[in-house]
This record gives C-alpha cells, structure tokens and sequence, in this order.
C-alpha cells in the first residue's frame, strides 16, 4: 500500500482520491478547508497547496502528488505559479511522480485537430500561465530532478463539473432559454470527468506516460446545439431553447463580472471547430472514451457546480 497524494477537492480531486482509496490504496487529500471524500483509507488535511516547505512535509514518502488544484478562475495569473513550483518542489524532495490536471489553454488557437504533438503558442494570459506550469515541469523531468506527466482534456461535463457548457445545464433542465458565449454550430470535444480521473490515475502509475503530455479519451466532438438537445432528450427535459451571447455583450459584463471576463478571453475556443485527437492515450494505455450520452446523463443527474 502506497501513500498518494492528491491536491484539490473538486470533481476530480475527488474521483481520483475515490478510485485509489477504492483500489486499496493510502491517500491524502490536502485542500484549504480539509474538505474530500470520506472514506477509510483517505485522510484529508488543510493547508495552503502554495506553501512549499509545507507541501514537502505532507508528500514525504509518497509515490504520487497528483495536482488536481483549481483556483479562482480569474486569479489564475497570480495563484497558479506558486502551487506549480510548490508542488514541483514537492516532487522533487520526495521522489514521486507528478501528474497534473492540465487542459487545451497552452496550445492556443489551431487549425484541426489537436494532438499532443503541437507546439505550446497559447495567446491568452490563463494559456500562457499552464503552458509555462508543463515547460517548467518537462524541464524538471529532462534535467532527472523529477518525474512529471500532465493529463490534458477539453471542456468538462459530469457530476459537478465546471465548464462553458456545463453552466448553461440548469437553464436546460428547468426548460429555460440557455445563453452561452459560443457558436452553436461547430463541432467540440467534451470530456467526461470519470473519463480524466481514470487518465490521470494510469498515466501517474505507468512509466510509459512520464516526460510527456496525454490527451484524454474523449467521446467524439458534437456541436453545442446537439449536446444540448441530447442531454434534454436524455433527462425528459423540454427541448432545448438556445441563445449565443454576442462578444459586446460579453465585454460589457465583464467590466462588472471578472469571471465572464475571463470566460471572454478564451472564447476563440468556441468560435470555431475545437477537437481533440486522444488516439494516443487510447492506443498505449487501452483507456477509452466514456459515450457521451452516458456522460450526458450523469450530468443531468448531478447539476453542475463551479469549484
């Protein structure tokens, strides 16, 4: 029995401390509040993930820090480096394998689909800020100082999961007109929550994965209107009445709202095709794409919840 561990409470800090707990193995879930699931094989600590000599306490002997972090999505240009370099620090005193949650940011704006193999050109200033936490970590990893590898999916869905997408559900559910920032009509990878827990688990515990990024199994790319529409025939909601938040409408609220000004900034994502390639994780790990219509139920079941 190793001691993972896990770095964050939210959807999947929290699957990924349940699934090694269930799987027999000792986990420590640190969050500012001490907050994670309960269970007997979890032990859950408060403490402030950007505290590098305390991170290093809590990871001695570990086989695995999993970064599942999540900070406020408007402060990511301030909070984000310190918990990567305390957190890397941490890795490298202890000896365990890091394995961070990343997403689709660093690339920035691509034609076609996005493999792993595409350069880090990311436009944006939250793009910059995870493109700088995996060269930060890959450098480690070249230079034997660590053992580093990153699970990257695109916009979540799932119970609890927060996302673009995911925030208009309620308004689905209830049979109110949806507003989303985002072209209706193209297509975008969605990726099931269980779906990066079960990545990020593999990739930590399989040499194979170290040193590089893997893109999550995800079902294949749908437009919003057709997710939408899918998930209300799925939860016996009325069909589902749409409307796209035009760019002017999204600057002016973002004087007043720094979340939508944040959610504006990345919202190159949503105007055109956005599709990830996960053939790779699939084809060395055996990992495969929950269907989405299953992921889609899962979140009508559970509304979602912006951590």
């Amino acid at each position: 029995m190793s001691l993972h561990v896990v770095v964050g409470a939210g959807p999947i800090g929290s699957g990924v401390a349940q699934l090694l707990a269930d799987s027999g193995e000792r986990v420590r879930v640190i969050t500012r509040r001490g907050g994670g699931p309960q269970h007997a094989s979890i032990e859950r600590i408060a403490a402030d993930a950007a505290d590098a000599a305390r991170m290093r306490e809590l990871t001695r002997g570990s086989a695995a820090i999993y970064n599942c972090a999540s900070p406020a999505y408007h402060r990511w240009p301030t909070d984000w480096p310190p918990i990567a370099a305390a957190l890397l620090s941490a890795a490298e005193a202890s000896g365990a394998v890091l394995a961070t949650v990343g997403n689709l940011y660093g690339y920035g704006p691509v034609e076609g689909a996005m493999t792993e193999e595409l350069p880090l050109l990311a436009t944006t200033r939250k793009g910059r800020v995870r493109a700088q936490m995996w060269r930060d970590a890959l450098a480690a990893h070249q230079a034997g100082r660590v053992r580093a590898t990153e699970a990257r999916g695109s916009d979540y869905v799932g119970p609890d999961a927060g996302s673009t997408f995911s925030f208009i559900v309620p308004a689905l559910l209830a049979g109110r007109t949806a507003r989303i920032p985002a072209d209706l009509d193209v297509p975008h990878t969605l990726t099931y929550t269980g779906d990066m827990v079960r990545t990020l688990v593999a990739i930590a515990g399989d040499e194979r994965a170290w040193g590089r990024p893997w893109h999550v199994p995800s079902a294949p790319a749908v437009t919003i209107r057709e997710a939408a529409t899918r998930l209300c025939a799925l939860a016996g909601a009325p069909a589902p009445k749409l409307a796209r938040v035009p760019r002017a409408m999204m600057r002016v609220i973002g004087l007043f709202a720094p979340l939508m000004r944040e959610v504006d900034e990345m919202r190159y994502q949503f105007d055109r095709p956005f599709v990830l390639d996960s053939s790779r994780a699939t084809a060395t790990f055996g990992l495969h794409a929950t269907p989405l219509d299953d992921a889609l139920r899962a979140t009508a079941g559970a509304g979602p919840n912006d951590r």
